[in-house]
């Protein structure tokens, strides 16, 4: 590993930052930081994750926060104070209701985006266009076509997209991956198995209210239907709205999907097929599933999700988690934790989640945090931003998010058709579907224009 200046070590503390680092060295690329660089970031949508991510970076690199957008001004307001608190400079950023003058505006290196997932491509596009780097949340697009164009302008104007698929940087299964996965534990690899039952469909039936004078409500549909308006759709409203969302496929089923590309090495499904719909939690506002099976299917090995917002887990011990079989071995992992199960003789191993709770006192009294997360989202950061020093691709490069995310979006499809998607990610069509494939671009609401990958 290069060695590092003074400047830098000051902002690389903890074991997250430590395996993350140890990780990039190891890739054989380095870490090269330039003395003095401060980089000049935004956020767009400063809800509970998108200040989460931003207070991440700013823990761990240089970075003067010079605006933030969202259409709630309230929420807008809070952020900018809680902003100013965590940044070194005390400043209080740039406070923007609509994006496209921000990034006008402000000469930005980075931009983080943590809207809801139907204005992710957008914003992230011209993000892009306007010379910044992206940090973008999963899933990065509503429709397949959507993230084609991503990836597509991530190319075309060099600009380093990191998604917010964690997973990826979190400590404990980077070791698993290491020292389960890559050594050979598990031997031949044939059947994956993923899910969530976590009871967070919202199932309300709120009546329609007037809009409040602090919201603009235009502005936050954008691209996507006008809903009638319910109540302030943060945190997991709006989750529960296909208009806004994919659902709890596109919400949790991919970091498994995508922690298990990533532990195997695999690329696009040769076919995606699903089951499911509302089963139980019927006549409610939600049109999401609380119900579906999904099968990616690769050569001699099959990946099954499953989730269920109702009745218990499974495995109560692995809620939301993926497991891996091996004719050697089974891993078993989640968030908090991994095991590895031989088949046979050898010993279990078992690791838990890092926390970082004395090194990063501040995280405990950041609102709403998931402090067993905080050390994969920092770790998330360094990765992005070595890549960006680097003029790398990162760990959750913008390509492997799109591949993750239109796998999610075409088992939707498969539940909604009751037909498998083959999908040919070079034609851009789903094979022998053409019913399927016009469905793989979302109409958008009059006003806005949907991004065409041959033209970003």
């Amino acid at each position: 590993m290069n060695n590092f200046n003074n400047h830098r070590r000051q902002f690389l503390k903890g074991a997250a930052a430590s395996i993350a680092l140890t990780t990039l060295a190891s890739s054989g690329m380095g870490f090269i930081y330039a003395p003095g660089k401060t980089y000049r970031v935004a956020l767009i949508g400063t809800g509970w994750y998108g200040k989460s991510d931003l207070f991440k970076l700013i823990q761990v690199a240089p970075v003067d926060v010079v605006a933030l957008c969202d259409v709630d001004k309230n929420q807008l307001s809070e952020a900018g104070k809680m902003v100013s608190q965590r940044q070194k400079s005390g400043k209080v950023p740039g406070l923007y209701s609509d994006y496209r003058k921000m990034l006008a505006e402000n000469q930005l290196d980075i931009v983080l985006i943590g809207t809801p997932d139907h204005w992710h491509a957008l914003t992230a596009i011209d993000s892009m266009k306007a010379g910044a780097h992206v940090y973008v949340q999963k899933p990065i697009s509503v429709d397949v076509i959507e993230g084609e164009a991503m990836v597509a302008a991530a190319r075309k104007y060099n600009r380093v997209v990191q998604v917010g698929t964690q997973r990826r940087s979190t400590p404990h299964l980077i070791d698993a991956k290491k020292n389960i996965v890559d050594a050979g534990l598990l031997g031949k690899v044939s059947h994956v198995e993923m899910c969530c039952y976590y009871h967070m469909r919202n199932n309300g039936n709120p009546a329609t209210q007037p809009v409040p004078d602090f919201l603009d409500y235009e502005m936050y549909a954008g691209p996507a239907p006008l809903l009638p308006y319910v109540g302030l759709p943060h945190r997991g409203g709006w989750r529960s709205r296909m208009e806004y969302s994919n659902g709890i496929v596109g919400d949790m089923c991919i970091h498994m999907f995508d922690a298990t590309r990533w532990m195997l090495g695999l690329g696009w499904p040769k076919r995606v097929s699903s089951t499911g719909g509302i089963y139980v939690n019927k006549g409610t506002r939600s049109n999401i599933s609380d119900t579906q099976s999904v099968l990616f299917e690769y050569d001699d090995l099959n990946c099954i999700w499953q989730h269920r917002t109702w009745g218990t887990a499974s495995d109560p011990e692995f809620p939301w988690a993926f497991k891996i079989y091996g004719d050697k071995g089974t891993l078993q992992a989640d968030v908090h934790k991994y095991n590895f199960i031989p088949d046979g003789k050898g010993e279990k191993i078992h690791k838990d989640v890092v926390y970082e709770k004395e090194k990063y006192p501040e995280d405990l009294t950041e609102p709403g945090i998931e402090i067993h997360t905080a050390p994969a989202t920092r770790g998330h950061m360094l990765n992005f931003l070595h890549a960006i020093e680097t003029k790398g691709r990162p760990v959750a490069d913008i390509e492997e998010g799109h591949i993750s995310t239109a796998s999610c979006i075409l088992a939707n499809l498969s539940m909604k058709t009751g037909r498998p998607a083959v999908y040919d990610p070079k034609k851009r069509i789903v094979v022998g579907d053409p019913e399927m494939t016009a469905l793989l671009k979302r109409p958008y609401r009059k006003g806005w224009q949907h991004p065409d990958p041959n033209k970003v």
